[in-house]
């Protein structure tokens, strides 16, 4: 399980979250729903260790991960989609797909790679393609590879659907949805229940900085 406790984070001294509470049970799907600039992506990057709290608990299982250097998440196997996909331009998308299980030595990456691509073949079509080649909802779909060769045990999906033509959003939804029978444990944000309330088993509801059950 994933758990949060009374988290709070300031940017320059200006709050951002207030006392966030929530929990993400083993093999559940979790929503997160708020407005832009309502504390989302904070509380993600937070998770990640990407920002330091000024005060409360975020813990996974037997793991402190407000303790964790935010390199050691990988290592967790919890793996993280940000909202602005951040691939590398460069590599190919089969490369982006590949780091993190590369930066984490992982032991047999290629049959975690056809396990991702048997869940979206779309994304093998283009794997030898540079990112920077791919629109931006094939990019979503690349980094939802990415997250998902490392994110054995949990998935942090930022705004997922943000920006994203209404067919890959009915894809994404598909490949989401189907991570139900593979005991992932998943918190997925999103503007509004457009796109969740048909997939998540309970959902928050986060404003100005606090969350809420939705």
């Amino acid at each position: 399980m994933l758990e949060i406790r009374n988290l709070s984070v300031a940017i320059e001294g200006t709050p951002i979250l207030r006392n966030v509470g929530l929990a993400v049970p083993t093999g559940q799907m979790v929503g997160l729903i708020g407005r832009n600039g309502a504390g989302k992506t904070t509380l993600m990057r937070s998770i990640m260790g990407l920002m330091k709290p000024t005060g409360g608990n975020i813990r996974f299982d037997d793991t402190d991960l407000t303790a964790t250097d935010a390199y050691r998440r990988a290592h967790l196997a919890i793996g993280y989609m940000p909202e602005d996909r951040r691939l590398v331009p460069d590599l190919t998308v089969e490369e982006n797909v590949l780091t993190p299980v590369w930066a984490t030595k992982q032991p047999n990456p290629q049959a975690r790679l056809e396990w991702v691509y048997s869940l979206m073949p779309e994304v093998k079509g283009f794997a030898s393609r540079r990112a920077m080649s791919l629109s931006g909802g094939q990019q979503k779909l690349a980094a939802l590879a990415r997250a998902l060769m490392i994110g054995k045990k949990v998935l942090l999906l930022d705004e997922p659907f943000e920006g994203v033509a209404p067919t890959l959003c009915r894809r994404l939804v598909e490949v989401i949805s189907s991570l139900k029978t593979e005991g992932i444990s998943v918190l997925i944000s999103e503007s509004d229940y457009t796109h969740t309330r048909g997939v998540v088993d309970r959902s928050y509801v986060i404003e100005r900085g606090s969350v809420t059950q939705g």
